[in-house]
């Protein structure tokens, strides 16, 4: 009988506990962090989507280790777009940080296979909506074009850096163009009268 009340009282305070995750939201935490953690035993991207639409990798200036007069080298590169230019994530993943930096200004942190930490900065503003935790593709958007930062009194750029474990390395070999969409024309079939036999 005592195995039965020890039993019972576990479930209770398993039940009591469950209802508390529940109710604190602790539990999209946890799912969010198992959904990381599944990331980690992918393999990194080899190939990202370019974070700008209508934009060819040739147009891009590699400043990549561009040194920036303070002691500090570039880590990431500068894509200039227009004020306001919507901001694409190269890769499918998570959303892991949404906030504000003296360096980037208002910036979107992406998590994607291998663990790999994609940063956007430099953001005019965030796309509506967008929370820590969203599940993104190559088709989501993150925000849009700035000077947030320390962009202020240059033109207008996105600032995208790839970040690993071991530090950031140069994304500018691994960006891919995207494909615009392809329009298909259905092709006119006309009716088709079956003979009849008499």
């Amino acid at each position: 009988m005592r195995w039965v009340r020890r039993l019972s009282k576990m479930f209770a305070v398993l039940a009591v506990m469950l209802f508390l995750l529940v109710i604190t939201g602790a539990s999209d935490t946890l799912l969010f962090y198992a959904r990381v953690a599944r990331l980690y035993t992918q393999s990194p991207d080899s190939r990202l989507a370019m974070p700008l639409e209508n934009l060819s990798k040739k147009a891009i200036s590699d400043t990549w280790q561009a040194s920036r007069g303070d002691g500090r080298r570039h880590e990431g590169q500068d894509i200039f777009a227009a004020r306001g230019t919507p901001i694409l994530s190269a890769t499918n993943g998570f959303i892991y940080k949404i906030g504000e930096n003296n360096l980037g200004g208002q910036t979107v942190s992406v998590i994607g296979s291998g663990g790999r930490v994609y940063y956007y900065a430099h953001l005019d503003s965030y796309a509506k909506g967008i929370e820590v935790g969203d599940r993104v593709t190559t088709r989501t958007v993150l925000g849009y074009v700035g000077t947030t930062g320390n962009a202020q009194g240059t033109p207008p750029h996105l600032h995208f850096g790839v970040y690993t474990m071991t530090g950031a390395i140069n994304p500018l070999p691994l960006l891919t163009d995207r494909n615009a969409p392809t329009v298909t024309k259905k092709k006119e079939t006309k009716p088709r009268i079956a003979a009849r036999k008499a």
